[in-house]
């Protein structure tokens, strides 16, 4: 299957995956600026109005690099759904990205085919984040036109199979646009990612430690100061198993090395979802490799480095 253009003219080949509360428009500009996909969960944009303001910031100001950069322009953006039943906003804000004609949609906690026909209808293309094989297939079923393999010790709401295992289950009968998210925060791990079978690597927790990341100063020292013996993976926040940082957990006054179990029934989110969110910090495994706060851009200028020093380390290293 022949991948779609965007993939081709990264300056990395990379996503920055949406950050529940975290994400907005200034943090994806920067990113597609940078030569990566930024993206951001509709239901970031508070209230539901607000949404076609942010859609027209990010495609104004990506207009505008783009004329003033004709030979490096931006990269795409994406918008993520929430498909779960009870997103109560999903329709509205899914005619809204159609309005906008949004190029990439991520979809989560579900997969819908009428999501994926409003995205085709103005030549969009919809990746659907899944946690395994069976998933998977009835993401494509449905009409998905890639998957972001979300493997274990990947910031929010992660799976547990090993990024390995899960991309060549996958590789095994669907050779489309394939990402991978799994404690990724290195141009290390974004090369290891290609190498193990994926497109684009996907890269969350990285960036909230950045200027323009929506988050509490709080939030992204922490993330700074963790590593991976922080994260804790939980279904008591959301009703589903996630990655969290244990000193928020801990700051919430609970403890984080005995929480109970949460009923998943009672998975919300609707318009209303967001404490969990603001109190309890989620963050990928990856985190060991982020050590201060910087700007998005210096971000991937690193990550670029990295990247391309470990295919020229690798290169140098190949037996004749």
């Amino acid at each position: 299957m022949a991948l779609p253009e965007f993939m081709k003219s990264l300056a990395l080949p990379a996503i920055g995956a949406p950050l529940f509360i975290v994400s907005n428009p200034d943090l994806v500009i920067a990113q597609c600026k940078a030569g990566i996909v930024g993206s951001f969960p509709a239901l970031n944009a508070r209230p539901a109005e607000q949404l076609e303001e942010w859609l027209l910031q990010i495609t104004e100001a990506l207009d505008t690099h783009n004329q003033a950069n004709p030979d490096q322009p931006a990269a795409p953006f994406a918008v993520n759904q929430i498909v779960h039943k009870s997103n109560d906003r999903l329709m509205h804000d899914l005619d809204i990205c159609v309005r906008y004609k949004v190029p990439i949609i991520i979809t989560s906690l579900g997969a819908r085919p009428e999501v994926n026909q409003a995205a085709h209808s103005y030549g969009g293309i919809t990746l659907h984040d899944i946690i395994n094989d069976r998933f998977a297939r009835k993401a494509i079923e449905k009409g998905a036109d890639g998957l972001i393999a979300v493997a274990a010790g990947a910031g929010g709401h992660a799976g547990t199979i090993s990024p390995f295992a899960l991309v060549q289950e996958i590789r095994k009968w669907f050779d489309g646009p394939l990402v991978l998210s799994g404690a990724i925060a290195t141009g290390d791990a974004i090369l290891a990612a290609l190498a193990a079978g994926a497109d684009l690597a996907y890269l969350g927790s990285a960036f909230i430690a950045t200027t323009e990341a929506r988050a509490p100063d709080a939030y992204k020292h922490m993330i700074a100061d963790s590593c991976a013996d922080d994260i804790v993976y939980t279904n008591l926040f959301t009703g589903i198993h996630g990655n969290y940082l244990k000193g928020s957990i801990a700051a919430a006054g609970l403890d984080p090395d005995d929480l109970p179990i949460s009923d998943p029934s009672k998975m919300n989110f609707g318009s209303a979802r967001t404490k969990a969110w603001k109190d309890i910090w989620g963050s990928g495994q990856g985190i060991g490799a982020i050590t201060e706060i910087v700007p998005a851009r210096e971000r991937v200028a690193l990550l670029k480095e990295q990247y391309n020093a470990a295919r020229v380390r690798l290169t140098l290293g190949r037996s004749p």
